[in-house]
């Protein structure tokens, strides 16, 4: 098949490459069409077995106990891997353990690999899986030894055998070296080729089984930034199990990074994907309201995004995710400020408040300072965190173009939410109109910031600001 290579599988306590330990590794390296070398080993993994790993295995903690680690057999890994390409069925979960593993030892392991799970599926399309159970069936393979390493490994290479005697050794050597030089780092489940992926501005999604949406990412170059999660999965514990766990990929292009973002927000909160940490639904998302009267008690209360209505942006201060992170904040600046905490409502009662006892009060709260003094410091503490005023008049467009592509978008805004994204001038009449009759969207803290980046703090570079007359709205 290829002129050197190793038939290589592992058992191990666990799917993470990062967290869990290899159990047992078995190997054949094959030179020129001959077995040169079998070895086969357990490993202490020094970490318990789960039961249910004992269970599909056979392999327990008694079993390891006095084996030896990792780091004592690597040598003799390495030997066997030199100059020889790595196969595996599924060869990243492999790869990744044997990386990691690696590089615990100090050791950067840098081997080629071939899955021979999409190996199988390229000589035998027309079959549905390409599982080894299915293997064993589909050409009559037997072994006693199954989920052992040495019994898969000799599975593996049986099958490798049957290959070549049903499709000839040069077509089996071409379907390898093919893999090799295309994809080799496609997760083998993958059914959406990487090569259809445009190398342009735009979002991507992450599809599992039954189309479950596992990931929502941007990125300026989609099909470089998806490769970068399967190379990147021997690293990540996350990216690992991404990567077992995508079956296709769909993407949307964008004129340029600005819509990128805008897509990806909208889509991370609408979609609710399993893996995105950030830009989720902020359903606790608040900030603090400013009571008009200075006596008024309290000065502050909070307010949902819902009701973040433009009149009221002047009066809002910080943008939070939680109440308990808005309490939190309150009562730093509170400390820091001499700010009163019973006219602020983070206590209840009446006359001297506690702080005002131990000095960390000025004493709006028993007449030692007036309500409009009070009001002055506590708007000082505040002003670096009030909600910007909408600076326009009316609605804006901002126009992003590619060139390249003869693409242009034009995201259209009005008092910091996103209305929509057109391609021409009618398109964002019929946004405009749509806004002017829909009920007013919540405040969104993504696109907040980002409008304030991209425009206000500083013009990010290739974007044109359209101004619309408020007549529009």
């Amino acid at each position: 098949m290829l002129p050197r290579y190793v038939v290589l599988d592992l058992e191990t306590t666990g799917t993470d490459p990062v967290h869990d330990r290899i159990t047992e590794i078995a190997a054949m390296r094959i030179e020129d069409g001959r077995v040169t070398a079998t070895w086969s080993q357990l490993i202490n993994p020094q970490q318990r077995i789960p039961p249910f790993i004992q269970q599909l295995t056979g392999i327990d903690d008694a079993m390891v106990a006095d084996a030896p680690r990792f780091g004592e057999v690597l040598p003799r890994l390495l030997e066997l891997l030199d100059g020889a390409v790595l196969v595996a069925h599924n060869v990243r979960f492999d790869h990744g353990f044997l990386k990691q593993s690696a590089a615990r030892e100090g050791v950067d392991l840098r081997v080629k690999t071939l899955c021979t799970v999409r190996l199988s599926r390229k000589l035998y399309p027309q079959q549905r899986s390409h599982g080894l159970d299915a293997i064993m069936r589909r050409h009559g393979l037997q072994t006693t030894a199954r989920h052992r390493a040495l019994g898969d490994v000799q599975l593996l290479h049986a099958w490798l055998g049957v290959a070549q005697a049903e499709h000839g050794a040069d077509i089996v050597a071409q379907a390898a070296r093919e893999l090799m030089q295309g994809s080799a780092s496609t997760p083998s489940q993958l059914d959406t080729p990487l090569d259809s992926i445009p190398d342009t501005p735009g979002v991507y999604l992450f599809y599992g089984e039954q189309d479950a949406v596992l990931y929502i990412g941007k990125s300026v170059r989609l099909r470089s930034r998806v490769l970068s999660h399967f190379q990147a999965d021997s690293r990540s514990a996350r990216e690992l199990r991404i990567a077992q766990q995508v079956r296709r990929i769909d993407w949307i292009e964008t004129a340029g990074e600005f819509g990128a973002l805008l897509l990806e927000a909208r889509l991370v909160k609408a979609q609710q994907p399993l893996h995105n940490r950030q830009l989720r639904r902020e359903r606790g998302l608040c900030a603090w309201l400013l009571a008009e009267d200075p006596a008024a008690r309290p000065l502050l209360s909070l307010a949902r995004a819902e009701a973040f209505e433009p009149a009221l942006l002047p009066r809002l201060f910080g943008v939070y995710r939680s109440r308990r992170q808005a309490v939190e904040h309150l009562r730093e600046l509170a400390q820091r400020h001499a700010l009163c905490p019973q006219a602020l409502g983070l206590e209840a009662g009446k006359g001297r408040c506690f702080a005002q006892q131990i000095g960390r009060c000025n004493g709006v709260c028993c007449g030692l300072e007036t309500p409009q003094q009070h009001a002055a410091r506590l708007q000082l503490a505040l002003a670096a965190h009030r909600l910007r005023i909408w600076p326009y008049p009316g609605p804006v467009g901002v126009r992003e173009h590619d060139a390249r592509r003869d693409r242009t978008d034009i995201h259209v805004f009005d008092h910091w939410r996103h209305l929509g994204t057109a391609r021409c001038d009618s398109d964002v009449d019929q946004l405009l109109d749509q806004a002017r009759s829909a009920p007013a969207q919540a405040f969104d803290l993504d696109t907040y910031r980002l409008l304030l980046s991209a425009l206000i703090d500083g013009r990010r570079p290739g974007l044109e600001l359209i101004h619309f007359p408020p007549s529009r709205r």
